[in-house]
């Protein structure tokens, strides 16, 4: 309140006396937990600690032995291998565009649906989804992979939420490996020697995450026109060998060949049946970086941004430069491992339709194979030719990465933290039908209701349509989830007619058969008729539920009674008096006959009349049919 507004700013400039361990985020946000707390009483909370640990456990079983096991060795591989199971119910997710049912996004939509309904509403949602985040980013922090997600890139047939998961997985599985392999290969390393074939990935200390590529520059402004920052795992020596100082260019020389005094790098094991044209060595597979994995949404991007560059020529070149990035990598490494190696070595190797071989006679009249580039590697100003021209002998491990684990893995955290519980409906809601479905089809499984199992077809492939789409309509979703509560009616309507007729009490089989064909009629027929009337064993079943609701209808509230006066022969006298049914609403009576019209040698016919009589309203109707062959 006394300090000078005129020097706010300054102490922007000003060295702060905070421990670095001090400054990462989650050292911030749990202080400002902990100050939040100061001002709200625990009671306050949307979620209490029980109901909290209960859910983070069930989402993350690997953090209840994180004391006891060790978190690291639990977590080293993904807990949600999730398999292909030929199970049909198993793979709906890629009907649904939701998630395998065993995975962390499936369980989180439960989980949320839960907290919705039973504790604390929008509130507990918000609590839990800023709890979720904040593991995340621990996770991302001290490289813990995530439970309940598949290895590998994200899935396309899953919401985009499970694709952000699953993308911020490889993030920490990559920057893990990383880690692991640069400790490793630091303390391994001999005095002199390289370690270029250890497979590891590619080793950058500080790539800048804003950088942003250029339009219309050449191959060679391309590839040099951003500092790459990384650890060099070899030696002076060795780098003044190899010919990759700095400032010194490694790319092609004439005619398109390397030259072979270069020590090969980055060698994974020989192709066994490929060989070098020129030095006739033997060709080796290198070491490449992994494509960077995409989500739905980077890849609109991606295209939006390709589409932008127009239909022309220099746009086209553009476009085709922006995506050989990979392959720009590919060729460095390849060089990197055979030197001396020329564009056709490479081609062989990488795209062996574009590598044209036959057969012809040599002046000394022998059969010999020869071969030359496709058509389109021959095209001026070919982008393969471009590449290769530009690529320097650098192996995979020194080039600059592909895919920046840690920018993309703050984009992921950052979008995940920005989302709102109305967002999460969204982005959850496939995998909450996808769950409505998968326990509505276990509950039918235990009735054996045909005309459930035509119902949930339609369901599954009319939210197949609907939710194939990033926004579907809500009336569309609306129509879905009605057509999930009918067929939970149906399954309970099944439940109730089994129990009150005493179906499985059934000792009879033949009685038995009996009752559960009149219950299925009854669930799939609007009308049924009941064998034996009120002497069979539907009839006689049918005539106790009208009295047994006859006398809780016409007994009086428990205080009345015992109001009331009256011995016991007085009470058991009313009871009697009692009819076993309702009084009728009204009373229909059908006539049927069968008989020859309009004359009496002509063909007996059905005929029927109706009528109702109720207290307020009288119908008569007539169904009468005639022979009319002669008339």
């Amino acid at each position: 309140e006394v300090a000078d507004i005129t020097h706010a700013l300054s102490k922007l400039t000003e060295p702060a006396p905070v421990p670095i361990h001090k400054l990462s985020v989650t050292n911030m946000v749990h202080s400002a937990k902990k100050k939040i707390r100061k001002h709200r009483g625990v009671d306050e909370s949307p979620l209490n600690n029980e109901v909290l640990n209960t859910i983070l456990l069930f989402l993350f079983p690997d953090a209840a032995d994180k004391l006891a096991d060790g978190f690291e060795s639990r977590t080293s591989t993904s807990t949600g291998n999730n398999p292909s199971p030929e199970n049909e119910d198993y793979n709906l997710f890629s009907q649904f565009k939701s998630a395998p049912s065993d995975s962390l996004t499936y369980k989180l939509a439960l989980c949320l649906c839960m907290i919705n309904f039973y504790h604390g509403g929008v509130k507990g949602v918000a609590h839990l989804w800023q709890e979720f985040v904040l593991e995340m980013r621990y996770r991302w922090e001290n490289n813990y992979l995530i439970p309940g997600l598949a290895n590998g890139p994200p899935d396309l047939r899953c919401c985009l939420l499970h694709q952000k998961l699953q993308m911020l997985n490889c993030c920490i599985e990559r920057k893990k490996a990383r880690d692991e392999g640069k400790r490793g290969t630091l303390s391994d390393r001999s005095p002199g020697g390289t370690s270029g074939d250890a497979g590891k990935g590619p080793d950058h200390s500080g790539d800048n995450p804003d950088k942003e590529k250029e339009f219309g520059k050449s191959w060679e402004s391309w590839s040099d026109s951003e500092e790459e920052f990384f650890e060099c795992l070899s030696d002076t020596e060795d780098l003044k060998g190899n010919g990759q100082e700095n400032g010194k260019k490694g790319g092609a020389k004439e005619g398109n060949k390397e030259p072979v005094n270069l020590k090969p790098e980055g060698r994974l094991h020989p192709h066994g049946k490929l060989t070098l044209l020129h030095p006739g060595e033997p060709l080796y597979i290198p070491i490449t970086q992994e494509p960077a994995p995409m989500t739905e949404d980077l890849l609109e991007e991606q295209s939006e941004v390709l589409a932008k560059l127009g239909t022309s020529a220099e746009g086209a070149h553009l476009r085709a430069r922006m995506q050989s990035a990979c392959l720009l990598s590919d060729m460095e490494s390849f060089k990197a491992a055979n030197p001396g190696c020329c564009l056709e070595d490479f081609v062989r190797w990488y795209s062996p339709r574009d590598y044209i071989e036959e057969e012809v006679v040599d002046e000394k009249g022998n059969v010999v194979i020869k071969g030359e580039l496709s058509a389109r590697m021959k095209i001026p100003r070919n982008m393969w030719v471009e590449a290769w021209e530009t690529a320097k002998p650098i192996p995979a491990r020194r080039q600059k990465r592909l895919f920046d684990d840690t920018r993309e893995a703050e984009k992921v955290l950052h979008y995940l933290a920005v989302q709102k519980p109305a967002d999460l409906a969204r982005h959850l809601l496939p995998c909450v039908i996808h769950a409505a479905v998968l326990k509505i089809k276990e509950e039918e499984a235990l009735e054996h209701i045909s005309s459930v199992k035509k119902i949930i077809k339609q369901i599954i492939s009319h939210s197949s349509k609907v939710l194939r789409f990033p926004s579907p309509e809500d009336k569309k979703l609306e129509e879905i989830i009605a057509q999930i509560m009918s067929v939970e009616a149906i399954i309970a309507r099944a439940r109730s007619l089994k129990a009150k007729f005493g179906v499985e009490k059934s000792d009879n089989e033949e009685e038995k058969e009996d009752l559960q064909r009149f219950v299925n009629c009854l669930l799939e027929q609007p009308e049924v008729s009941v064998i034996g009337a009120g002497r069979g064993p539907a009839g006689s079943i049918i005539h106790k539920l009208f009295v047994n609701a006859q006398r809780v209808s016409a007994a009086p509230p428990l205080d009345e009674e015992l109001r009331r006066s009256g011995s016991s022969e007085e009470r058991r006298l009313n009871a009697g008096s009692i009819s076993d049914f309702p009084p009728p609403t009204g009373r229909e009576v059908i006539l049927r006959t069968t008989v020859p019209r309009p004359a009496p040698y002509s063909k007996p016919l059905p005929q029927r009349m109706y009528s109702v009589l109720t207290k307020e309203d009288f119908r008569l109707a007539g169904a009468f049919s005639a022979d009319t062959t002669f008339f």
